[in-house]
């Protein structure tokens, strides 16, 4: 990470004003799971509040003695206690008469579909569970899994959790590499794999990537194979087992294993600034309530909801609001395999029209590319059911909150712009539905029982209306407990940039309300003639124009200013490129912004680079800016995309 961007001046400058609001509607407020109180509460003693919290939600086979134990940088909290995740998650809910709920509505992108109970769920993961144990899996070990979006992915997190064993799901568009890199750094005993699954009406094969990553990869005694795609794969005798015949085969009882409130639930994978991806390391209690109770409130979820996560679980995203913390709140789920836009842009709009979804959680980069495509695709389809909207991954653009409240939540849907981080387990940052009133573009406020700060350079408190360094002031119980076998990494990474704080390496601002705007990783901040401008400001302003339907801006060398701003462009639907038109979003920028955030270069693109996630890749954008050799892109959705933009990176209009 890196961490002291300082250069000429030691603020990021607040340069974006946005005053529209949007109070909540007195009707959902009279409803709401949260209350206004509830900041008061936490704030008198956070301890006693996520104590209470911990004794009321999850169900404990030794209750804890103490609530944290806070040793910075490291926590432990709920000490003593003994507990499952899994029977947390399944198991109490089914003993309480809710076996016939829905835990997942699961959509295949061909079209084939699943609907998966509680009962059905405690069935199948007891049935995997003893699956595992047959394979010698036992407390303590580690299992990697490497699926498609398909109902085994949680169905073998939760097997692992239910003896106690770790998991370290790998996103299935990973290489080989980084499949092994990953099972390699946690030592991983059995992989979890499929032949392979569906992607933009493609097969999309696993099972070769997997044995390519197995060639180097000692620990693996064990592999089991789920059949999605049923053309059969190469199988090594010994070694390989099919997913079906040895869980089909298996008990249907498989007694929850009690662990310790601070037993390793997981690592999941996050990459750094050097070639080894960092290994973060959560834990089960804190992980648990932090998740659930985060889930409950900014989701404002009833027991009839219908809610849809539409992330992968191979990001903590889906690890936490679409596995654990829904879960252990009993609530129905959806799960998609495929892409957005397979057969059409409307894919997503058919499945909330088909289930009645309630609840949709994603991510701005799906809003800006939905768009780009125009309201006629929803507006084909029914979204009256949708009450709560949600962002998460990347701060969004004005433009693009007012659109999804727009044209998905029908103007009344209430959106919760959340932020937090894989280290973090837990939303952090977000407003409250039926108690924030909301800014578009804000995350708002701090949940109850979080501290939060923008600090400086120095890492003093900025004060209202400037820009700084997001940190967390004191622990809570999803953080990360540290970086798997690297404890000096994590106090170096998280905590040396400021004493005593934990430094997200976000930039942030705070307005003269008191609200935090995240302006992304401070790397992604550009130096233009001494000021500090975040790229989100300017290309928030970009999509602010009528005819962008995207933008991303990097920083390119300039011998005059230190840095030019350099924005690649992606327009609506029926919007052409031209002179004109780049000169018109340059002067846009400066009457949005101010003279210092216009771009010196704009070029016109059909795509950007972005992971499989959907963020943006800045650092290849800069890398054909400067005319540089690219570096990794081995994480890109589309490797193509680069290729394209090259090819049109000759005519980047300059001012």
């Amino acid at each position: 990470m890196s961490v002291d961007p300082v250069q000429s001046r030691p603020e990021i400058e607040n340069l974006m004003l946005e005053s529209r609001t949007f109070p909540p509607d007195p009707a959902f407020t009279a409803q709401a799971n949260a209350t206004a109180d509830l900041y008061e509460e936490a704030e008198r003693d956070y301890v006693a509040f996520w104590e209470k919290l911990g004794r009321e939600r999850i169900t404990w086979y030794t209750p804890f003695r103490t609530t944290l134990e806070w040793n910075l940088p490291f926590a432990k909290w709920f000490v003593g206690g003994e507990l499952n995740v899994t029977y947390n998650c399944v198991d109490r809910h089914v003993e309480r008469g809710l076996g016939d709920k829905v835990a997942y509505h699961w959509i295949g992108e061909p079209g084939d579909t699943r609907t998966i109970t509680y009962a059905d769920l405690q069935r199948e993961v007891s049935k995997a569970a003893n699956a595992l144990k047959e394979l010698g899996v036992r407390k303590g070990d580690v299992v990697a899994i490497y699926l498609p979006m398909i109902p085994e992915l949680p169905i073998a997190m939760l097997a692992c959790a239910r003896l106690g064993a770790a998991h370290t799901v790998v996103f299935g568009g990973f290489s080989a590499e980084a499949l092994a890199g990953r099972i390699n750094d946690a030592r991983a005993r059995v992989l979890i794999t499929a032949d392979g699954g569906w992607r933009r009406g493609k097969k999309v094969g696993l099972k070769h990537h997997a044995d390519e990553a197995l060639t180097d990869t000692p620990s693996i005694e064990h592999v089991l194979v789920v059949n999605r795609l049923r053309d059969g794969c190469h199988m090594v005798e010994g070694r390989d087992h099919w997913w079906g015949e040895t869980v089909n085969r298996q008990s249907e009882h498989c007694p929850p294993v009690p662990v310790e409130s601070e037993q390793l639930l997981y690592l999941l994978y996050t990459s750094g600034t050097t070639a080894k991806p960092k290994g973060i390391v959560h834990t089960s209690a804190g992980y648990l309530l932090g998740t659930s109770y985060t889930h409950e409130m900014i989701f404002d979820v009833k027991p009839n909801d219908v809610y849809w996560c539409a992330a992968d679980i191979g990001w903590v995203t889906g690890h936490s609001y679409i596995v654990y913390g829904p879960l252990a709140n009993a609530t129905t789920g959806v799960m998609y395999e495929g892409a957005p836009d397979t057969p059409d842009w409307d894919r997503w709009w058919q499945i909330v029209e088909d289930y009645r979804v309630s609840i949709l959680y994603c991510a701005p980069t799906a809003i800006r590319a939905f768009m780009k495509q125009g309201e006629s695709y929803p507006a084909k389809h029914d979204l009256s059911s949708l009450r709560v909207l949600g962002t998460v991954g990347e701060p969004i653009n004005p433009e693009a909150w007012l659109w999804y409240h727009t044209y998905i939540g029908g103007g009344k849907a209430p959106i919760v712009d959340t932020w937090w981080q894989t280290e973090t387990g837990m939303i952090l940052i977000t407003p409250l539905p039926g108690v924030t009133t909301t800014k578009p573009g804000s995350a708002t406020f701090p949940f109850p029982g979080i501290a939060a700060d923008v600090v400086d350079a120095e890492g003093r408190s900025v004060p209202r209306g400037g820009g700084g360094y997001l940190v967390l002031t004191r622990p809570w119980p999803a953080m990360l407990r540290g970086i798997h076998g690297d404890p000096e990494r994590y106090r170096q990474t998280y905590w040396s940039r400021f004493p005593g704080m934990y430094f997200a390496g976000d930039g942030a601002k705070r307005d003269e309300d008191g609200y935090l705007w995240l302006l992304g990783r401070v790397d992604d901040v550009m130096n233009v003639a001494g000021h500090r401008i975040s790229t989100i400001e300017v290309e928030s302003a970009l999509v602010d124009h009528r005819s962008v339907a995207e933008a991303a801006v990097v920083g390119k060398s300039d011998e005059v200013t230190g840095q030019a701003i350099f924005a690649f462009v992606i327009l609506k639907a029926g919007q052409e490129p031209s002179d004109a038109l780049a000169l018109q979003l340059r002067e846009h920028v400066a009457y949005v912004i101010g003279p210092i955030a216009r771009p010196k270069y704009l070029m016109f693109v059909p795509d950007l680079p972005k992971t499989r996630s959907g963020k943006i890749m800045r650092r290849l954008l800069r890398d054909i800016a400067e005319g540089r050799t690219l570096g990794d892109t081995t994480t890109l959705a589309d490797a193509a995309v680069v290729d394209v933009i090259r090819e049109h990176s000759g005519a980047a209009e300059e001012e």
